[in-house]
């Protein structure tokens, strides 16, 4: 007697041995091949209010491939301890107040924005028609660099046109909150680096330069989704390139807040987040803050896209 098993999966008597395995293999091919058809399909494209939360997209060819996020509550920046909580609770120390961000629905980019892809926007009449670099590494899947904040308004701008959609940087908090994907931790893998899940450089910054190590084999930037992508699907938010975000450098505010960019009308410097393929650990942290002129180009320096839903 076989309690809870269907009876297409139940062992049958030797005379309908034949049929039985017959219906098995079929079940068993139409699944496979229903597995390689979804693996096969290109994302699709998907205008605002049609989208699920982590479900794949992109709005045309050679556009970014887009995640949609859920949005939601937390905690931005360096996270405490037990043992720095526990101290502060005693009064024994005191312990930075957090700051609590409230995150709404976004799409941002799977991975930083490739040298395919900003060729397609010069091909296509965009981005000022500037070719940036690629310091004899190669293009095509790798991260694109020598871009300035100004550089990646223009393609921004240039998608958003193309797709009819609002495309922008994503903003500090929400860039933040997309790397966490729900963690506390210094990396979306734990608390120790580790070259299996990421690029980057040696542990001394400076003098920066890039490391080889584990799955890192790249000793500059690695095309992009070489490691294992975090809880929300996004890969190399941590290494490989620093990505441009929306805001101006500024002090954190403290208590909770919006994930409304920083804008300021004197903007000095623009918040730089992730770290890169040169960087020590420390710097490709989830909660580690940077900050270029906007009219920086350099070898890692890159970006990635935010989409409005």
């Amino acid at each position: 007697m076989f309690l809870g098993i269907p009876d297409a999966f139940r062992l049958r008597p030797s005379t309908g041995r034949s049929a039985w395995w017959w219906m098995s293999a079929t079940s068993i091919l139409l699944v496979v091949a229903g597995a390689l058809y979804a693996l096969s399909t290109p994302p699709r494209s998907a205008p605002p209010g049609s989208i699920r939360a982590g479900e794949l997209f992109s709005d045309c060819e050679n556009c970014p491939e887009m995640v949609p996020i859920k949005g939601g509550t937390f905690h931005m920046g360096r996270q405490l301890r037990r043992r720095e909580v526990l101290l502060s609770r005693l009064g024994i120390a005191s312990a930075p107040e957090l700051r609590e961000v409230e995150v709404g629905a976004f799409a941002i980019g799977r991975t930083e924005v490739t040298f395919d892809q900003w060729d397609a926007c010069v091909a296509d009449g965009g981005c000022r028609g500037y070719s940036p670099p690629d310091q004899g590494w190669g293009r095509q899947a790798r991260p694109v660099i020598h871009v300035s904040w100004f550089d990646a308004q223009d393609y921004v701008s240039w998608l958003s046109r193309k797709t009819g959609q609002t495309y922008r940087l994503p903003s500090e908090a929400e860039w933040e909150f997309a790397a966490r994907a729900g963690t506390t931790t210094p990396f979306f893998w734990g608390r120790r680096p580790d070259r299996n899940f990421a690029n980057f450089g040696k542990e001394a910054c400076p003098p920066c330069s890039g490391e080889v190590g584990g799955r890192d084999r790249w000793e500059h930037t690695a095309p992009v989704a070489q490691f294992p992508s975090n809880a929300f699907g996004l890969h190399d938010m941590h290494g490989n390139v620093y990505e441009w975000t929306q805001d101006c450098f500024a002090p954190l505010p403290l208590g909770r807040v919006s994930s409304a960019p920083v804008i300021s009308e004197q903007c000095v410097e623009r918040s730089v987040r992730g770290g890169g393929w040169h960087n020590d650990t420390r710097r490709v942290q989830s909660d580690y803050r940077a900050h270029n002129p906007p009219s920086d180009r350099d070898d890692n320096l890159g970006f990635r896209v935010a989409r409005s839903l």
